[in-house]
């Protein structure tokens, strides 16, 4: 449903994509991951025709990304990182003006408001204006105005950052439900357990070329070992631990993540520093993606 080959984009003398490669198949998610500043974005904008490419060819349903971009954009559907509804207009006025855009028969039109208020659990406030919204609630609208026109692709560019967990679950199922109805999704995401949740196929870009492609059980195959774990029970502590366990990467405001399995050494190291507790775990998509990106974020 998506090819791409050799695909290109500098910004003046700076090389965002250098040459990428890769195809995502119909029915799909596929996930695509980097550092901050990889060009997961550029990748996504070029793909649905907002950014035109250097070098290379893209294709999105059969259609060639420069020489047919509007039959590109009859075929997907763009969630941004950040919301694009009107705070002005109602939860159901926003579906409207979609389906107008989309020149929905006027029959057709409200049956399919009606299904997607329902199908996103928006019927209650589907005539609030969407200022009183959660931003939860925000997304879900989101991404149903993207659906009003039944596109083959979607393209979700981090489309769950800064959501709560509750809203977060929501909109995984969502996607899942969405890909067993035949739509390809191409996910964009900072949160590599979403991936590891959602997608059939991920790749990892980095310095502009993809580093790692496959599933997500063949990449965390192909890294050595796994890490340690290393919870705190204070801020200092943990503070004291990072200086001395070389390589180690804080996780949250209690935990450190410790590459490698060797745990006589990690106890070593923390001679005279309090910790609370101590786990050993196999490779997960964090220990692949900080070993394909030099342990950037």
């Amino acid at each position: 449903m998506v090819k791409v080959r050799g695909l290109r984009k500098s910004f003046g003398d700076k090389v965002v994509l250098d040459g990428i490669d890769f195809e995502v198949a119909a029915g799909t998610t596929f996930a695509l991951l980097g550092p901050n500043g990889a060009g997961k974005t550029t990748t996504v904008r070029i793909l649905s025709t907002l950014i035109r490419f250097g070098g290379g060819a893209a294709e999105v349903a059969g259609h060639d990304v420069r020489n047919e971009p509007d039959a590109v954009r009859r075929s997907i559907g763009v969630t941004g990182q950040f919301s694009a509804v009107d705070d002005l207009l109602t939860g159901e006025e926003n579906l409207m003006l979609m389906a107008d855009l989309n020149h929905l028969e006027r029959g057709g039109k409200r049956k399919r408001v009606a299904g997607l208020l329902e199908q996103f659990d928006l019927v209650e406030a589907a005539r609030k204006p969407v200022s009183a919204y959660s931003g939860g609630m925000k997304r879900r609208l989101d991404l149903a105005m993207t659906l009003v026109g039944s596109p083959k692709v979607i393209f979700l560019d981090e489309p769950t950052a800064g959501l709560d967990p509750r809203s977060r679950q929501m909109m995984w199922q969502t996607v899942k439900d969405l890909v067993a109805g035949g739509v390809t999704i191409f996910l964009t995401t900072q949160y590599l357990e979403e991936a590891d949740r959602l997608a059939d196929r991920i790749a990892i870009l980095d310095g502009g070329r993809l580093v790692a492609e496959g599933t997500a059980a063949e990449l965390k195959r192909g890294v050595a070992g796994g890490h340690v774990r290393v919870e705190f029970a204070d801020a200092d502590a943990l503070k004291a631990a990072a200086e001395v366990l070389e390589g180690a990467v804080r996780e949250d405001d209690e935990a450190l993540r410790v590459p490698g399995q060797n745990v006589r050494e990690v106890l070593a190291k923390l001679n005279g520093i309090e910790f609370e507790s101590l786990t050993v775990q196999k490779p997960d998509l964090d220990d692949v993606f900080l070993a394909m990106t030099g342990g950037k974020r």
